[in-house]
C-alpha cells in the first residue's frame, strides 16, 4: 500500500474512534444525567430508561432459538435488540399458535406489549446476535 493512502486510512480510523466510542451510551453517565432532570415524572422516566439498559436480558443468543414456555401475570413489554440485518420473532400462546409476528430490519431495538396474562413462548430467528427482555408493566 502506498504511503499517502496508508496515512489517509490511519487518519480516517483515528477520526472514527471517538464516534464509535460514543455510539453506545455509558450507563453511569445516563443515570447521572437523570439526576439533573427537574420534573418528577420526566426524571422517573429517565431513570426507568437508564435502568432498562443495564438490566441483563432474559434471553440472549445468535441466529435461531426457541424459548421454553414462560408465564406472565400482567401486561408485559417484550423489548428486543438485534445486531444483524434481519430479526424475526414469533410470540406463541400455550398451544403453540402465533399470537404476534415481530420483526426488525437492520440493527436496532423493538418493543411489543403482551397485554394479557398467560403462558407464552418465543421462536427467534436472527441473522446475528440478539437480546430479549421481559419487562412487567405496572
Amino acid at each position: 500500500m502506498n504511503q499517502p493512502l496508508r496515512l489517509g486510512l490511519q487518519a480516517a480510523i483515528m477520526l472514527a474512534l471517538p464516534v464509535a466510542a460514543h455510539a453506545q451510551s455509558d450507563p453511569l453517565t445516563d443515570l447521572t444525567q437523570c439526576r439533573a432532570v427537574a420534573e418528577d415524572k420526566a426524571r422517573l422516566s429517565c431513570f426507568d430508561k437508564a435502568a432498562a439498559h443495564i438490566t441483563p436480558p432474559r434471553w440472549a443468543g445468535r441466529l435461531s432459538f426457541s424459548t421454553e414456555p414462560f408465564e406472565i401475570d400482567r401486561p408485559t413489554l417484550i423489548r428486543f435488540e438485534s445486531e444483524g440485518v434481519i430479526f424475526v420473532m414469533a410470540l406463541k400462546d400455550a398451544q403453540g399458535e402465533i399470537v404476534q409476528n415481530l420483526h426488525h430490519a437492520g440493527k436496532g431495538e423493538g418493543r411489543y406489549l403482551i397485554a394479557h396474562p398467560g403462558t407464552y413462548s418465543l421462536q427467534i430467528n436472527g441473522a446475528e446476535g440478539w437480546r430479549i427482555w421481559l419487562e412487567p408493566q405496572p
